[in-house]
Parts: C-alpha cells; sequence; structure tokens
C-alpha cells in the first residue's frame, strides 16, 4: 500500500489516494498502520478518494485507530486538501470534500515551496439538539441544548477516594457539541492535571453517548479569545490536537459566555484560530471556520500482511520520498 504520512499540528494519520486501493478493507489497514510500536504509527487512516456527490471534488474517508469510521475530522479535512492539490487530484479553491457531515468547503494556500501549507475550513453549523449529539441523559429533553449541565463527576470515578477532578479544578458541569461528530466540553483551571488515560475512555463509552463522544478539559483565558485544551478522541486515544474539538470548544465559550466568536485554541500539538460568526439567530446556524496548517512528512509502502503477522514495516518495501520534510527517514 502506498501511502503518505502526514500531521495538522500533531493530528497524524496515514494517507491514501482510494482510487489506487479499491477493495482494500480500510478498517483493518487503520487498526494495522496506526501502531506506533510496530507499524507506521498514527491517530488513524484517511482515504482520498472520488466523490459520490456532484457537489464535491473529493471524497474524504476518516478511519479511527481502532477502526471505527468517523464522521469528520478538521486537522484531517485540511490534510486531504493538501493531499489533493499537491497530487494534481483536484485544482478547485476552495476545495469541496466530501465527508460523512456532508460537503465542506477547504480555502486553501500555497507556502513558499509551492506546495499547500494552510487552509482555512468551514466546519458547518454546531448541532446542539441534545438527541442530536447524540446523546442519552436522564431528564434531558430531546431537543434540548445541554449547555453548562450539573453532573455528578464522581459518575467516572473508582470511588468515594477518588475525586480526580480537584486537582485540576474541573466544573461539575458539562456542555455537549456535534460538529457532525460528537463531542462534551468540561470547563477546569488546569487541563493538564485532569488524568485524561484514565477518565477520557470512561466518558467516552458513557451509556450516556450511544455513539461514544470525544473528551474536551479546556480553560478559556482571561480575555475571550483564547483557549487552551486537551482532549480524549474517541476511537483514538490521547491526541496533539482534535479540529472538531477546537470548533466545539469555540462554541461552548461562547454559549457559556467566556469564549469570544474568535478563538485562538492552543492544543499539545500547536494553535488553531477559530470563528463563529455571530447571524440573525445569535449564530446558532452560521458555520464555525477553522485554520490551521497542513504537514506532510514522508511517503512509503507498507506491506499490510506482514504488518498483519505482528512484523514492523519491512525495510524491503518502505521507500521515503526525498522531499520528506522531517529529512532522512528510517524503516
Amino acid at each position: 500500500m502506498r501511502f503518505t504520512k502526514m500531521h495538522g499540528i500533531g493530528n497524524d494519520y496515514v494517507y491514501i489516494d482510494g482510487s489506487r486501493h479499491l477493495g482494500l478493507d480500510l478498517a483493518r489497514a487503520a487498526r494495522l498502520v496506526s501502531d506506533r510500536n510496530r507499524a507506521i504509527g498514527s491517530d488513524g487512516l484517511i482515504a482520498v478518494c472520488a466523490p459520490t456527490s456532484a457537489e464535491a471534488d473529493v471524497r474524504m474517508r476518516m478511519f479511527n485507530a481502532d477502526g471505527s469510521e468517523g464522521e469528520m475530522c478538521g486537522n484531517g479535512i485540511r490534510c486531504v486538501a493538501k493531499f489533493a492539490i499537491d497530487r494534481g487530484m483536484a485544482a478547485a479553491n476552495p476545495l469541496r470534500v466530501e465527508t460523512r457531515r456532508g460537503v465542506l468547503a477547504v480555502a486553501w494556500r500555497r507556502g513558499a515551496d509551492g506546495r499547500v501549507a494552510e487552509a482555512t475550513v468551514d466546519m458547518g453549523a454546531p448541532i446542539l439538539a441534545h438527541a442530536m449529539i447524540p446523546a442519552r441523559i436522564d431528564g434531558v429533553a430531546a431537543d434540548a441544548h445541554v449547555v453548562g449541565h450539573r453532573v455528578e463527576l464522581a459518575r467516572w470515578s473508582d470511588g468515594p477516594q477518588d475525586a480526580w477532578w480537584r486537582e485540576a479544578m474541573v466544573e461539575s458541569a458539562l456542555t455537549l457539541v456535534s460538529m457532525g461528530n460528537p463531542h462534551v466540553v468540561f470547563r477546569c483551571a488546569d487541563p493538564w492535571k485532569v488524568p485524561l488515560e484514565r477518565i477520557g475512555p470512561r466518558i467516552e463509552q458513557d451509556a450516556w453517548f450511544p455513539a461514544r463522544i470525544n473528551v474536551h478539559f479546556v480553560r478559556y483565558g482571561p480575555s475571550r479569545g483564547e483557549a487552551i485544551m486537551c482532549t480524549w478522541e474517541r476511537g483514538s486515544g490521547m491526541t496533539l490536537a482534535c479540529g472538531t474539538g477546537a470548533s466545539a470548544v469555540c462554541v461552548a465559550g461562547v454559549l457559556l459566555g467566556c469564549g469570544a466568536r474568535t478563538l485562538e485554541a492552543q492544543l499539545p500539538g500547536g494553535a488553531l484560530v477559530l470563528e463563529w460568526p455571530a447571524d440573525e439567530s445569535g449564530g446558532l446556524s452560521s458555520g464555525v471556520r477553522m485554520t490551521g496548517p497542513a504537514t506532510e512528512v514522508f511517503e512509503g509502502e507498507v506491506d499490510l500482511e506482514q504488518l498483519a503477522r505482528g512484523s514492523a514495516t519491512s525495510a524491503g518495501t518502505t521507500k521515503v520520498d526525498a522531499r520528506a520534510s522531517c529529512g532522512v527517514v528510517h524503516a
């Protein structure tokens, strides 16, 4: 399988040209290549395919590290634009990308080397109705907006002695936002003090969230124009960045009254700029715009069956493109 490793501020995926791998089991391939110890290593796999919609230029299929197919990936879609434009698969600007969220417009900009370096994505309007997230919280109406909803954080503890939320000063309230995929946002004083590896999977897989959920802990700055956040990503675990999550954090901040409509989100991998313009409905029907970089790391070929046998990437089949931005890569 010919692949390209790319990332958006550290949120990394293995990208393939779907037209060259028709019939490939993409879910299985995602599980095989994502292993960071025995394979390429990534948060998942993204196939750039021919569109099924006449309104799109290319189609994006995104698979998490566990093989589950996601609706959308904000960092991933910027790299889809770079993959498609740099390889001559399309030329439109903005590029129209078909996703499970719908067709999204990606405006791209070239860097000094003539290749795509940055992109702005119209992420679409947030979905806020409780049942549409989807969520099933006891006592909450299907069409209710779950904003600052009080909860018992002990729901995700090991017992009375496990007050994991105290050191990080996590507020006992949650906000739900869907950007085509589901997100839960918690405010706290210090996101880095949350034991995310332990708590993230418990919240992700809670019965309240039938499709599982992406989990974010965030501190909004005093100027309201910035936020610091960490993420547990559904199906992938702790990630350096989450574009749809940063969009959800922007929306949540506005709804809670602690964030601005133009927000710089600081994630472990870097910064994203989010804009949620106001409109006649108070902004609820306007789309969130996200701007950030798209970076290619290296290209190569991988023997999936060898990976399936428990071996690392074969030294005899992996080739590295001379343009690799990371320099010399050994496989």
